[in-house]
């Protein structure tokens, strides 16, 4: 049986995960969560409109969101609304017009512009990286083409998870051929072609590329290409937008409260994410990718078609059921994350719906929000939001906590990190066990009754419960990180 040595999220749209700041919204305390149970239905005669701010002013009570939501549903817009304050110092509220970094929504802009320059006949997706940039190290740069850089399977490391990158990269200006070395000489983590990896260094050698075949500057290129001609008046890369007062500062929570965020210098984040935007002007992105504004039909086939793990080109696409549902839903949806922001951008084109999401304090729940907000447009139960407690790490030599059967009944279920890639979890002779998509079953050892650590890897999985006291969420504590799963079965 193939050792598995760590539980890894099969797909993640988080650009510079390591920016993303002490994750300590789960160190807020429970009574911050809001107190009324979220439903679809809270209200019967509440407009759709009304239900949806519900939804979202919960979250914001529970200090799980700030920011900026736009929700369509059959092509209209039914909410548009800030939530919280944009600038804290200054006391300015975020609305409809706040601009925020985006992070690796910026991905998509990037694979449209690939697209656009393959029509043109500048490009070719099975063209060699070596074709373009002639000095990138072999042999690297005669086997990866251009679409197993879109599609993340190229096997290049990522730059952002380097030792360096913190300390000697992040907060220094860069040039794109400076961040190119930071990688181009590093092995391949797999032969072309094989695998799924999520990397932002793909997609900085996207920049590059546009930049030799264009002789222009990458943020020169999406201003004529993109927002120029689709009217993206509020969009810009990061390192040319002019000073801006409807700018929202980034922040990150920690146990004593929100404080701003690190610095980085946005020439880092380059063509993998440094794009800020407004709400709506992502649904006016939105809307000209269904009105063949940016992309002919082919290219905008391209763009949605997945390769390997329901990653296309700057998009995550697959289908699911919502809520109930008997019929499952075409979803098309990335997320970002970079120093103080988050972000989600969703669609559900056979209804016409899109969601947006905009965060500047390092939501780590957008994911359960975005889950909600889509279950109230098709009719279904949205589920109340969870603040989970710092998890408390077992003293040295610390006999394991016992925890009733009946407790861990509560537990057994299916959690989604992703809709490739869920954590099932069962109880049997009054232990527990976890089994994430494709890996081996691991047996846990209770540190509390809530937290769990998993035998033989270096990992947690944490329970919460909603404000209703279900069992609402698991969150797998690895490598500094902390990611939440929805229970979904």
């Amino acid at each position: 049986m193939k050792k598995v040595t760590r539980l890894r999220l099969a797909c993640t749209g988080t650009f510079l995960l390591s920016l993303m700041g002490t994750p300590a919204l789960r160190a807020q305390p429970a009574a911050a969560v809001a107190t009324a149970a979220a439903t679809a239905t809270a209200a019967p005669a509440a407009s759709l409109a009304q239900q949806l701010d519900d939804y979202v002013r919960q979250y914001e009570k529970a200090g799980l969101f700030m920011g900026t939501v736009l929700v369509a549903d059959q092509g209209k817009v039914v909410l548009q609304k800030g939530y919280g304050l944009a600038n804290r110092d200054k006391a300015t509220p975020n609305t409809p017009e706040t601009k925020f970094r985006i992070g690796s929504l910026t991905k998509q802009f990037t694979a449209a512009l690939v697209l656009q320059l393959v029509e043109q006949g500048k490009l070719k997706l099975d063209g060699k990286v070596a074709d373009y940039l002639p000095n990138y190290p072999q042999p690297a740069g005669a086997r990866i083409t251009l679409h197993q850089l879109l599609a993340h399977t190229a096997g290049l490391p990522d730059y952002t998870a380097l030792p360096t990158f913190a300390t000697a990269v992040m907060r220094s200006h860069q040039e794109p051929t400076q961040l190119v070395a930071l990688f181009s000489g590093l092995p391949l983590e797999f032969a072309p072609g094989t695998q799924y990896h999520y990397s932002n260094s793909g997609y900085v050698l996207l920049g590059a590329i546009i930049e030799q075949v264009t002789g222009k500057p990458y943020a020169q290129v999406f201003q004529e290409n993109i927002a120029r001609p689709i009217k993206l008046k509020a969009t810009s890369v990061d390192v040319v937008e002019a000073p801006d007062p409807r700018r929202a500062a980034g922040y990150q929570a920690t146990p004593n409260g929100l404080v701003p965020t690190p610095p980085i210098d946005m020439t880092v984040p380059y063509a993998a994410g440094a794009v800020t935007s407004t709400a709506l002007d992502l649904y006016r992105w939105s809307l000209a990718l269904d009105g063949r504004k940016a992309l002919t039909e082919a290219s905008r086939k391209q763009l949605f078609t997945p390769v390997l793990k329901n990653y296309a080109y700057g998009w995550q696409v697959f289908k699911a059921k919502i809520g109930a549902e008997a019929d499952t839903s075409l979803i098309q949806e990335h997320n970002g994350g970079i120093n103080g922001f988050s972000s989600f951008l969703v669609r559900v084109p056979q209804s016409q719906q899109v969601i947006v999401l905009l965060d500047n304090h390092n939501s780590q729940s957008l994911g359960d929000l975005r889950r909600g907000l889509l279950r109230i447009l098709h009719r279904q139960p949205a589920a109340a939001p969870v603040v989970a407690s710092a998890p408390v790490a077992p003293a040295a030599g610390a006999a394991p906590v016992a925890v009733s059967t009946a407790l861990l009944g509560t537990y057994v279920g299916v959690y989604e990190l992703s809709p490739s890639f869920r954590i099932t979890v069962r109880e049997r002779a009054g232990r527990l066990f976890v089994q994430a998509t494709g890996q081996s079953e691991f047996e846990t050892e209770a540190a509390s009754p809530v937290l769990f650590s998993l035998k033989g890897l270096p990992a947690q999985v944490e329970f919460a419960k909603n404000t209703n006291g279900e069992v609402a969420q698991l969150i797998l504590h690895q490598g500094g990180h902390a990611q939440r799963a929805a229970k979904v079965e």
